[in-house]
C-alpha cells in the first residue's frame, strides 16, 4: 500500500518533498482556520500557496499554478476585508450570495476558464486530458477564493466541489501529499460549510 501511495516520491528531490508536506500542513491549518471564521486563515494560507507556487512551476503545472498565485493576491484582499474593524465599522459579517454576485460569479468563472484556455494553449499544455480538468478547478477554485474574502456562505460548495475533483487528479499525477490534502479539505469543507450556515441562522 505504501508501495503504491507514496513510491514515485524516489525520483523527487528531498527538498521538494519536505516544501510539499510543508505546504499541504500550512494549507490544512488555512483551511481549519476558515472553517473557524478565523483570520489566521490567511497569513497560513499565504505561506502554503507560496511554496506551492514554486513546487507547480518546477512541476509545470502552469494551471495550478496561477491558481496558487490568484489565491495569494486574494488572500491579502481577504485579510484586508476580514480586518476591516472598528468602532463605527463592525467584522464584516457572514451572509449568503446575493443575485448580483451569483451574476459577477458566474462571469469570473467563464473569463478564468477562456484565460487558462489561452494560456495552456499558448504553452501548448493540452497535451493530457488533466489539463482540461485544470481549466475547470481553476475556474471553480478562482470563484471561491472571491466569495471567501467576501464572507460569502456558497464558497464552502464551490471548495468542495474543486477539492473532490483535485484528489483523484493529484495522486493521478503523482503528488500523493496533495491530494490527501485535498481529501482534508473536502471534510473539513463539509463542516465548513454547516458551522457558517449555523452562524449565518444566528
Amino acid at each position: 500500500m505504501f508501495e503504491f501511495l507514496f513510491s514515485q516520491y524516489s525520483e523527487y528531490d528531498t527538498i521538494d518533498i519536505a516544501l510539499e508536506i510543508v505546504a499541504v500542513l500550512f494549507g490544512l491549518a488555512s483551511v481549519l482556520f476558515a472553517k473557524k471564521n478565523n483570520i489566521a486563515v490567511y497569513p497560513t494560507g499565504i505561506i502554503s500557496t507560496i511554496i506551492f507556487v514554486y513546487l507547480l512551476n518546477k512541476w509545470g503545472l502552469v494551471g495550478d499554478m496561477m491558481i496558487n498565485i490568484y489565491y495569494t493576491s486574494m488572500s491579502f484582499y481577504g485579510w484586508y476585508l476580514w480586518s476591516r474593524k472598528s468602532d463605527d465599522k463592525p467584522e464584516l459579517p457572514i451572509t449568503s450570495v446575493t443575485s448580483k454576485e451569483i451574476y459577477y460569479g458566474i462571469l469570473l468563472f467563464i473569463l478564468t476558464v477562456i484565460f487558462v484556455l489561452v494560456v495552456y494553449n499558448y504553452f501548448d499544455k493540452f497535451t493530457h486530458w488533466t489539463a482540461y480538468v485544470d481549466t475547470f478547478t481553476t475556474g471553480i477554485f478562482f470563484v471561491g477564493m472571491w466569495l471567501m474574502a467576501k464572507r460569502k456562505l456558497e464558497n464552502w460548495i464551490l471548495w468542495i466541489i474543486g477539492d473532490i475533483v483535485s484528489i483523484p487528479l493529484y495522486f493521478y499525477r503523482g503528488y500523493t501529499f496533495t491530494s490527501i490534502q485535498y481529501a482534508i479539505f473536502t471534510i473539513i469543507a463539509v463542516y465548513g460549510y454547516m458551522e457558517w450556515k449555523k452562524n449565518l441562522n444566528k
